[in-house]
């Protein structure tokens, strides 16, 4: 193996693939321990994001000779992967060390790697790691990739062979490599077991640090795939219940969303927007080169981060995570020991704001976002629905007119693949998910709903708000709906009871949720129910509407 000059790369993208298998399947062990800077249990979630990213451009290239692609081009081709897939404090800082690494590599074209090139490799992607990072804790990933480097360079002078001559074999090579980064991983266990004696917050929550440990993890991996034998064994580290409560108190937790995009454009400086940034939240990184930054911050106002860069470039791949969401997830996940969530092919996220309506949507599968008391959220608040989707693709739901173009500026910006599908009421997909396929893709997704709700009539009954201008009804009277055309007004049971006739014309069962203040109650409802259809009958709780129906 050559430095970054394997004819096919076949070698480089095996070990690539080990580690990244390993990562997987430690994953949510290193959620679990995920304290600092704030414990919102993701960094497993976010390593594993940076390193499928870079598995995914060795896959592109992988049969393409590296003298055709350029060693230059394939070392920015795999930093830039890294760079874009990466989310989170954890999922950037690897995706410098992924950088550095391979630039000293490039930096020695026609070298086997060995020993000495595996020790300046380490070496600048410990320097990278601690370069993107303005105020560098100690006890953490930066600490665990710094010492595996100077571990190795310690011990270069009782190695044998330190350099290979041509004509090595393969399995000689990768059993030379391996030995080396048994090392280095011995030098990483050692720095994550020290952890809590070099950062408070671990110590407090008896946990060690998560990205140094999903480092070990990683390297662990390597050696496995080097030896063509099971990665060596690193002892289990399990969250206490109670460790998420001690990380509480942590400062950076004040804000709300971890907010995660990528900016390509000319001339960009990283240095320039950092100040700015931290005006409006913490833990910033924003790290890359003159044609692609990627910027991390912890902030309440995702918009305002954004519009720091609306002139420096083009915003792409934006990702928002309520933390607050993924604290209490956490923590009622090791209190109760429940198990990972699985990852779907596909979900759904459906905007709605009532309690009843909520638990209706869940019990279909679907991530849910609150719409609030007028069913209008952000671009951010859709975003952060996206993000907590345990799904590699999303179809989402804007279940209103007015939300429709921030679902789509949301699924424009998100680094999942999101479709819309422009549903205009909270009712309307109920039945249409019945349909859906948590296995099929998004695209394919949508577009079955998409037909399904063709067959679906939507109405809704509520209070006028205000008298109407023709005279027709006054404020407070009953107003009812099929579709968005007004049909009936006047009094509830009356108009509710012509609502209902035309939304269920030719169905068998009509679906009617009830708002938190109908002024009717069941039977009343049951009573204006056309002859011969049943009565699918739930509380929604959502405000504004008296009643949501649907038939199909």
């Amino acid at each position: 193996m050559r430095a970054m000059s394997d004819p096919s790369i076949v070698r480089f993208r095996r070990a690539v693939a080990a580690a990244c298998a390993e990562l997987e399947s430690r994953r949510q062990e290193v959620n679990d321990l995920n304290v600092f800077p704030v414990a919102d249990g993701d960094t497993g979630d976010n390593m594993a994001m940076t390193l499928r990213a870079v598995l995914s451009e060795l896959d592109r290239i992988n049969g393409q000779p590296i003298d055709e692609v350029g060693r230059d081009e394939l070392v920015a081709a795999v930093a830039r992967a890294a760079l874009l897939g990466a989310r989170g404090n954890s999922g950037v800082i690897l995706s410098q060390i992924v950088r550095g690494a391979a630039e000293e590599l490039a930096s020695r074209p026609g070298e086997l790697v060995d020993p000495i090139l595996v020790s300046a490799a380490l070496a600048r992607a410990a320097d990278a790691a601690y370069g993107s990072v303005r105020d560098p804790a100690e006890g953490t990933m930066l600490t665990a990739v710094r010492a595996m480097a100077h571990r190795v360079a310690q011990e270069l002078a009782h190695m044998e062979p330190r350099r290979l001559a041509e004509g090595v074999e393969p399995t000689t090579q990768d059993q030379l490599l391996a030995e080396v980064l048994d090392r280095a991983l011995a030098a990483g266990t050692e720095a994550v077991e020290r952890g809590p004696e070099q950062l408070d917050v671990l110590r407090q929550a008896g946990v060690v640090d998560a990205g140094a440990y999903g480092l070990t993890v990683i390297m662990a991996g390597l050696i496995g795939a080097l030896r063509g034998d099971r990665p060596p064994e690193l002892e289990h580290h399990a969250a206490p219940a109670g460790a998420l409560h001690h990380a509480h108190g942590h400062e950076s937790s004040r804000f709300r969303y971890c907010t995660n995009f990528a900016v390509t454009g000319d001339g960009l400086e990283s240095s320039r927007f950092v100040p700015e940034l931290e005006q409006l939240g913490d833990s910033v990184l924003v790290v890359g080169d003159r044609q692609t930054l990627k910027v991390h911050v912890h902030t309440d106002e995702p918009d305002r981060a954004v519009a720091l860069f609306e002139d420096a470039g083009s915003v792409s791949r934006l990702d928002v995570a309520d933390m607050r969401e993924q604290v209490a997830e956490r923590d009622e996940r090791l209190r109760d020991g429940g198990p990972d969530r699985e990852v779907a092919e596909c979900g759904v996220v459906a905007v709605v704001n009532g309690p009843g309506i909520a638990a209706l949507y869940e019990g279909l599968g679907a991530q849910v976002a609150d719409g609030g008391p007028t069913l209008n959220p952000s671009t951010y608040d859709l975003l952060a629905g996206v993000h907590a989707a345990a799904a590699r693709g999303v179809v989402l739901l804007p279940n209103s007119p007015n939300v429709i173009l921030a679902a789509e500026r949301a699924a424009e910006l998100s680094e999942k693949s999101v479709r819309v599908v422009p549903t205009r009421s909270q009712q309307a997909a109920i039945p249409a998910l019945l349909a859906f396929d948590r296995d099929a893709p998004a695209a394919e997704n949508a577009a079955t709903l998409a037909r399904e709700l063709e067959a679906v009539t939507t109405g809704g009954v509520a209070g006028a708000a205000r008298p109407d201008p023709a005279g027709r009804f006054d404020t407070g009277d009953a107003v009812g709906y099929v579709g968005e055309e007004m049909v009936a007004w006047g009094e509830p049971e009356a108009t509710l009871g012509s609502v209902m006739r035309s939304v269920a014309e030719g169905s068998e069962v009509l679906t009617c949720i009830v708002g938190a203040d109908a002024p009717l109650g069941r039977e009343a409802v049951e009573r204006a129910l056309p002859a011969g259809v049943e009565l699918d009958y739930h509380a929604g709780g959502q405000p504004t509407w008296w009643w949501l129906l649907c038939a199909e």
